[in-house]
Parts: C-alpha cells; structure tokens; sequence
C-alpha cells in the first residue's frame, strides 16, 4: 500500500470515529446521568454527552453569568422556571422536537415553535423520621402549618432557594398558597424551628434519612430512593398543596453543534426517555409512559398547588433578594 493510500485510509478511520460532543448543563441527580446518556449515545454514536452538573441555583447563576459569552449547547434537567428566564433573555433556540405532539401540553412552552419543554414533575415532600421522632417526641406533621409549631424547633431542615431548585419552589409556592404577604408571614414562623438552610434539594432528606435532623423538608424522588434503601423515613405530602417544578429542556440560542443538538432534543422528548425518566418520577410529560411509584400517592398530581412558572421565573431575583435578607444566617457554609 502506498503511502498515500495509508494517509487516505488514516484520515477516512478518524473522520469514521470522530464525534460530536454536546456540552449538556444539568441539575439532574448524579445517578440519573449515566444512563440517561447511554441510551441517548446507543442511539447516537457519532455524539457524546459532556456534562456540566450542579444544583439548580448554581446552574441558573452560571448560565446567565455566562450571557454574553455562552458556554452550554444544551440544558437536559433543569427547573423550567430557570429555563423561562432564559426564554425571557432571549437565550434559547426555538425547537420542536419530534415527538412534541405527543406530550402533555401542561408541560411544554405553549410558544410553536416551543423554547422548552418538560421532562417530569419533582415535588416537594418532608423526610419525617419515624425512629428519631420516637426518641425526641415529635408528632408526625401533616401540614406545612404543623412545621411552625414551637415542638420542631430546631429539628428542621430545608434547602436554601437561592441554589436549591427543590428550596425555590417551596419558596414560591407558599408565596402562591399564602398571598404575599402570609407566604412571608409563613417562613417567617418556619425559620424560627429551621436548624440550617442546605445548597442542595437532596441534602435535607438525606440529613432527616441519617438521623442528624428528624425532619427535611425536600423531594419526593430523593425520599423515596432513601426509604427504599432501608432509611427509617415517611414521606409527609403537606395537606395544603405541594411546591413543584418541571425538569426541562432547551436548546442554547449559541449552539454551533446544532444538528447533534437537535437530535438530543428529539431522544429526551421521545417515549424512550420519557420511560427513563419515569424510574424516577410518577408524572411525565409524554402521558402514558409514567407508573405508579412506590411510597408516592396515586393523587400525586393533585396534590401540586397551581404553579404560575413565568411568574416564579420574572420574579426570582426580588424572591431570593428578600429570602436572603431575612433567613439566610442559617444558610450552610459554602464550600
């Protein structure tokens, strides 16, 4: 063979394996990641998923630090209400995936073609521990009313709003439930009995799992991966209704890699992903791909208060502004 020929053949194997890589900001849970990126790239083999991960506030915080100098192709996991002040600051690319007409019109920007769309609810839940209530007790609450009581002083933990995407729904959604100013009047009573405000959603229940605090207010899917390992936890779903948000998903307006971007679109929209995403969730936005989830109640979806995401999304810096100026002494240190 001659050596241009080897040259050819060299080049034409490189070019065969060459890919494309996707760098995916997310706040997904770290477990989550890992196969919702080998289903995708079985299926793409000519792309490869990059991730960036961090909790919801330090995400959002880093995309628009970012603004005028994107970083990001995609976004695969985050808080639509982060993802809707992107909208607002003209950072997405409009896309409709394949598999849009499939998918719950509640969970989607209803903008043709859409900015976002939804991959599945996560919801607020307390993380009671049964055993350390025992010893110390404390009455199961059964209402975000119950936590105010002087009994739990000191025996809660929460996540901070302005990194926690789980911490700012609870924060909107008892703004929503309670008006302005009785959302305001209501933290101000739970932050008597809050021990300290933790940066992630996960944390507050895997403190209440452990035994260090018997009670984490958090979500439902970390709280029911803990009960299922053995963890001496109920979930509480609060009998005034549950904060909540949608994970979702965009394209960044920046992309050069839009084809593979694309492609990533049409796999998280598919029936496909939204069965992965299911594992974890009990609502989807593709209908009929989500199940029951153990330790989740069958009415979960009635359970979710009415959620104004543009709403939550124009007023985020004015929220997390006056949380701070209020509570966050008793913000965990950061690392």
């Amino acid at each position: 063979m001659t050596t241009a020929a080897i040259a050819l053949l060299v080049g034409s194997t490189a070019t065969a394996v060459a890919k494309t890589t996707l760098l995916v900001y997310t706040a997904l849970e770290d477990e989550q990641l890992k196969p919702y990126a080998d289903a995708f790239e079985q299926a793409n083999p000519d792309i490869e998923i990059k991730w960036v991960r961090d909790s919801t506030g330090v995400i959002t915080a880093k995309i628009l630090a970012e603004k005028n100098n994107p970083q990001a192709d995609v976004i695969w996991g985050l808080a639509a209400t982060s993802i809707a002040k992107f909208e607002s600051d003209g950072m997405l690319l409009p896309y409709a995936p394949k598999n849009l007409p499939a998918m719950s019109a509640a969970y989607r920007d209803p903008k043709s073609p859409p900015n976002w769309f939804g991959m599945d609810v996560w919801g607020a839940t307390i993380c009671f521990n049964t055993a350390a209530a025992a010893e110390q007790h404390l009455p199961k609450p059964q209402s975000w009313q119950d936590l105010t009581k002087p009994i739990y002083k000191g025996k809660i933990v929460m996540a901070d709003p302005a990194s926690s995407g789980t911490g700012y729904f609870d924060v909107t959604a008892w703004l929503q439930l309670f008006g302005e100013q009785g959302g305001w009047q209501y933290m101000d009573a739970l932050d008597k009995n809050i021990a300290q405000y933790n940066h992630s959603g996960s944390a507050p229940c895997t403190m209440a799992a452990s035994g260090e605090y018997p009670i984490g207010i958090s979500f439902e899917y970390r709280a029911a991966t803990l009960k299922a390992q053995g963890a001496p936890i109920d979930l509480v779903f609060p009998k005034e209704g549950l904060g909540w948000d949608l994970e979702a998903f965009a394209i960044m307006k920046n992309t050069t890699k839009l084809d593979a971007a694309k492609k990533l679109a049409d796999f998280a929209s598919s029936r496909e992903a939204n069965s992965l995403y299911a594992r974890s969730y009990a609502i989807t936005a593709v209908p009929g791909t989500a199940k029951p989830l153990p330790n989740v109640p069958t009415n979960y979806a009635s359970l979710l208060v009415k959620n104004d995401f543009t709403w939550a999304a124009n007023n985020r810096a004015k929220i997390l502004a006056q949380w701070a100026q209020r509570y966050s002494s008793k913000s965990e240190a950061k690392q």
